[in-house]
């Protein structure tokens, strides 16, 4: 139920096209109620009239004559309308709670993303705001258009005949009773249902991503167990689910069906007793399909509703995901920044509780000067420049930016100060042009076509297809690696941060797309602080200080000539690598 009070805080900017919505939809509903009076009026006072054959031809005329005017002419347009604003409204607010669940996502830190699957994500966003739809079609609109129906239909049968009314409605309780029994049940299986299909969808998503592994250790039959075990489960919960539901509709529209049959036993003998017209019987008959068609499409509704509400929950259960990095109250913007980067005692643990990565990790780096950090892999060399852009925060000490510290700043001034080249950029499936403008969406298409002169690129995207209207496939997968890497340095030119992070950003590369790339990294690096995380130490000799990390800590630091004369962890390092 908490959910659904939530869930109106989104249905609350369009309540008047709500009201207008079900104010047409009882129209709707009201309409075809008119038909069995009719069977009444033309049983009872046309064909049992005492009247010539000529009147109750003419009377016959006129009523068949109205019901075509209302059923052809007044009914057409009110379905049109009642559907299309129902429709309309339902789409608006979906559209409403993924913008507001993208905004949320975005807002997420990276240790989120670290531990949750992609699959995961996209389903709740997808799958489960879709199945909240129902929720506003069913039980903010035609469920009550239902009971309205139900409340029409009692009402105009209580004038024709009130014992029989009551005879009509003596199985509503038994019916009360069973629905709300067997949905007790029903959300706890839809919501396993749901989280099954979730898991296939996350397999998939990860497994289509990956689908070169896959086929270059030749995992075809390994894979297809997995998924098959993955399918299983969901087809496991979702039969569950429709073994309840099925049980549910069995007892349900047994005891609907009762209620018909009791009528035309009471009504029967009434018309026999000469107490009740043959016409009254006839319109009871057809009142009673009126009255339990509602109620068994309610019964119908009750399962959609329950799955919707299921999805409800999953989807405020992503919304409430708390953020790890937030803005303080009184964060300040961080004005145009000098470059000056300095940690003091800083450690950092992924997990609360769990072990240190970085330990009492303090140095400064002045401005525009450049900076490298090196170590064996896991050392903590990555994990500190995700402290700088605050990906994550310090579990102690503190991280600043000319003196200020980044905690106490709004992320969007820091981040947007700070251009970041890995070692595997992410390209999106856009254009070149696309990937590029990332770094300013609102540059000209000089400062861009610039941006790629300056990272060595605009050569290779001319010979592209489309140049840059060429579109690169999912994480750029239509470019080489030097490519790719070059497109993203592009587009950290095109941003201009006065501090730059190179995270092993040549270390996959061939020598001529390395050559080439350090060349523009050179370009890139001029009159700005830079700090390089190098696996080749051959790419940072010329830094300014070079930092060694060692199991989270700070070893030894200093220049190239420096380092190779203290003969200390750094020189170790440069001898495996047989570059002296």
């Amino acid at each position: 139920m908490d959910s659904m009070k939530r869930y109106m805080r989104f249905v609350k900017p369009y309540w008047g096209m709500l009201i207008l919505t079900m104010a047409i939809g009882i129209l709707k509903f009201a309409i075809p109620l008119f038909t069995p009076l009719l069977i009444q009026i033309i049983i009872d006072d046309i064909i049992g009239g005492d009247m010539s054959i000529e009147e109750k031809t003419t009377q016959l005329a006129y009523w068949i004559g109205g019901t075509i005017v209302l059923f052809f002419i007044i009914r057409p347009p009110v379905e049109y309308y009642r559907q299309y604003y129902a429709q309309h409204l339902s789409n608006k607010i979906l559209y409403d709670i993924r913008q507001e669940i993208y905004g949320h996502l975005q807002k997420l830190s990276m240790k989120y993303y670290s531990n949750t699957r992609a699959g995961e994500v996209i389903s709740r966003v997808i799958n489960d705001v879709e199945q909240t739809k129902n929720f506003v079609m069913i039980g903010l609109m035609n469920m009550w258009l239902d009971l309205a129906t139900i409340l029409i239909a009692v009402a105009i049968m209580l004038t024709l005949n009130v014992k029989l009314t009551i005879v009509a409605l003596i199985t509503l309780p038994l019916y009360a009773i069973s629905v709300k029994y067997f949905f007790s049940k029903l959300r706890d299986l839809t919501r396993k249902r749901s989280q099954a299909l979730a898991g296939v969808q996350s397999y998939l998503h990860e497994r289509v991503s990956g689908m070169s592994i896959i086929k270059s250790f030749t995992l075809e039959k390994h894979e297809q167990t997995i998924f098959d075990s993955t399918n299983d489960e969901f087809l496991e919960k979702s039969l569950d689910q429709t073994r309840w539901n099925a049980k549910s509709f069995a007892v349900v529209n047994t005891i609907t069906d009762i209620a018909p049959l009791l009528v035309i036993a009471y009504a029967g003998y009434e018309v026999i007793q000469g107490n009740l017209t043959i016409g009254v019987m006839a319109a009871f008959i057809a009142y009673i399909e009126r009255l339990y068609s509602p109620l068994r499409r309610l019964m119908s509704s009750s399962t959609t509703l329950t799955q919707a509400i299921a999805s409800m929950d999953r989807m405020f259960e992503l919304m409430d995901e708390a953020y790890d990095i937030e803005d303080k109250m009184n964060a300040k913007q961080l004005p145009a920044i000098q470059g000056k980067v300095a940690f003091s005692n800083v450690s950092f643990a992924y997990e609360n509780g769990g072990k240190n990565v970085l330990d009492d990790v303090s140095f400064t780096i002045e401005p525009g000067k450049t900076v490298a950090f090196v170590g064996m892999s896991g050392g903590g060399k990555s994990t500190i420049v995700s402290l700088i852009p605050r990906f994550y925060d310090a579990t102690s000490g503190s991280v600043t930016i000319d003196d200020v510290d980044v905690r106490d700043a709004t992320m969007e001034s820091v981040r947007s100060q700070i251009g970041i080249v890995l070692q595997d950029n992410i390209l999106f499936s856009d254009s070149v042009r696309q990937n590029i403008l990332m770094g300013n969406p609102h540059a000209s298409e000089e400062d861009m076509i610039e941006a790629a002169k300056a990272a060595n690129a605009h050569d290779f995207i001319m010979s592209l297809p489309q140049g840059y209207d060429t579109k690169v496939g999912e994480r750029g997968v239509k470019l080489s690696g030097g490519q790719k890497q070059r497109v993203a340095i592009a587009r950290v030119f095109l941003k201009n941060p006065p501090v730059l992070v190179l995270d092993e950003a040549t270390s996959a590369l061939d020598l001529e797309s390395e050559a080439l790339i350090q060349d523009s990294l050179e370009r890139l690096a001029h009159d700005r602080t830079t700090i390089v995380i190098a696996h080749r130490l051959s790419t940072i000799t010329h830094a300014d200080t070079i930092y060694v990390i060692d199991h989270g800590r700070v070893k030894e630091y200093g220049t190239h000539a420096e380092l190779m004369k203290k003969q200390g962890a750094y020189y170790d390092l440069f001898q495996i690598q047989h570059l002296d």
